[in-house]
């Protein structure tokens, strides 16, 4: 028989504001699904980029905030009326800027599904599903990257929270082995380390190491090949229990990766902590014909990668993996009496969040939905496409300036088809490629030369879009060379 209270319980849940709230919620979220549905039909017929009108037209969300409610119907509305138009057309397959990945429609749609539970999953007791999906979404990336098992991973924003992470539980296990305990005295008076990193460390782990208290300042950098990979006979060899090393699989101009075999047993025989920042490139290791080209990543002490870049997960969801769960603890732990909990995986003591969303929702979709020779097929194909794309501007007489080794092509436009690039024709052409709306990619500086930076990690890419994305790179820069009065001097 049910009690009364438990029968007031239910009432209670079921109050008529809660329900006239939730058949609010429940017409809004269809409506925007058809919205959203509108929007992604129409992504095929649109540039890559906003037109200029789109993007002016965007004052009309300058404005102060009226004292009186607008209907939230009205407000979705506008939204997609001045919104929609404005966004960079990223999932059509001829986005290559910055390393950013589509989205798989698994994950699409597990987001679409977490929003509507609004799950907090800083500890496991406030969503039991959260913790579970993310506990085991983890467990399959640290398997599918080849590292160790026993290692323990976490979702983050992005690779850059990711690697101060690392960073910040690097430097705390460091200097704890060294009798110092940065939880107590904080960094005031500690030991110094030493940080080592290659001539071409990514901003983002500079920006890491300047919040972790680590200026880039101290950095010794060591000597490059002409790939961006760190030059393993000019590594230090005198590193010690209070060095930190910083090494990368994948360079963010030509994908090629630091030799972890050579560099990462010496330091961590000599007490050192090696961390990987792999934003894109780790995801090497879990293609059966690409793991070569990161060989013992497997070896260092933490990893921070992008789950948002090259496997396609929603934004924002980065990854970051700790060899030892003791010093990721250390690190990150904070205690208060209303946090204190028995479960094992409390993902406040992971990470710098404390209250977060529930990105292993989307990632255990697309994971589950792709399986492991899905997302080896995903790897394989961007890099395919990446060397498509070499080999018909290089045919073209665009200078390519590196051997695709992953799914980076860097590039550069000469006065005419064959000869060296020029910095300022490259710009010009730059420019005319984004003005013409087939494809969107960056200019970058590379070796102190301007530069096309072409990034393909959209599973939506196709050789037909690298063709047609071809033929317009061509056509923008045979118009620029076609420009009367054109000085490049």
């Amino acid at each position: 028989m049910t009690s009364p209270l438990a029968h007031a319980l239910v009432q209670a849940r079921t109050h008529p504001a809660a329900l006239n709230r939730l058949r609010e919620r429940i017409g809004l979220t269809t409506e925007a699904a058809r919205r959203a549905g509108g929007y992604l039909a129409a992504a095929p017929y649109r540039p890559i980029a906003p037109s200029a009108d789109a993007v002016a037209a965007l004052d009309i969300f300058r404005r102060p905030l009226q004292s009186e409610p607008i209907p939230a119907r009205d407000v979705l509305a506008e939204l997609d009326v001045f919104g929609s138009p404005a966004t960079v057309n990223q999932g059509v397959g001829r986005y290559f800027g910055y390393v950013n990945g589509g989205v798989e429609p698994a994950a699409a749609a597990a987001a679409i599904l977490a929003g509507a539970w609004d799950q907090n999953v800083a500890m496991p007791g406030q969503s039991p599903v959260g913790a579970v999906l993310d506990e085991v979404a983890a467990g399959w990336i640290v398997d599918l990257l080849g590292l160790p098992s026993d290692a323990v991973a976490t979702f983050t924003t992005g690779a850059t929270l990711a690697n101060f992470t690392a960073i910040v539980a690097a430097r705390d296990a460091l200097l704890a082995r060294a009798g110092w305990s940065v939880e107590e005295h904080g960094l005031t008076g500690a030991p110094a380390i030493r940080v080592i990193a290659g001539a071409e460390v990514h901003a983002s782990v500079l920006k890491s190491l300047r919040m972790a208290g680590l200026g880039p300042g101290i950095i010794e950098r060591v000597p490059v090949d002409a790939t961006g990979a760190i030059d393993a006979d000019a590594f230090p060899t005198d590193t010690d229990a209070l060095t930190l090393v910083l090494l990368q699989a994948g360079n963010v101009t030509s994908g090629s990766s630091d030799p972890f075999a050579r560099i990462i047993p010496g330091v961590r025989e000599r007490g050192g902590w090696v961390h990987v920042d792999g934003a894109f490139g780790l995801w090497a290791a879990a293609s059966p014909t690409r793991k070569h080209l990161v060989k013992g990543v497997e070896l260092a002490d933490s990893w921070a990668t992008d789950a948002h870049k090259w496997l396609n997960a929603p934004y924002d969801l980065g990854v970051v993996i700790v060899r030892e769960r003791e010093d990721l603890y250390r690190a990150m732990a904070i205690t208060a009496p209303y946090l204190a909990t028995a479960d094992e995986r409390p993902l406040l003591h992971l990470g710098p969040h404390m209250s977060q969303r529930a990105r292993g929702v989307e990632t255990w979709a697309l994971l589950t939905a792709r399986g492991r020779t899905g997302i080896a097929q995903l790897i394989d194909d961007s890099c395919d496409r990446a060397s498509q794309f070499a080999d018909l501007l290089r045919a073209a007489g665009v200078e390519v300036l590196a051997r695709p080794v992953l799914n980076q092509v860097p590039v550069a436009f000469g006065e005419a088809p064959g000869e060296p690039g020029d910095d300022k024709v490259t710009d010009a052409v730059i420019v005319a490629i984004q003005a013409e709306g087939t494809l969107w990619a960056g200019a970058s500086t590379w070796k102190g030369q301007r530069i096309l930076r072409l990034s393909i990690s959209d599973a939506a890419t196709t050789s037909d879009d690298i063709d047609a994305s071809a033929v317009a790179i061509v056509e923008s820069w045979k118009a620029v060379l076609a420009r009367p009065q054109r000085s490049t001097g």
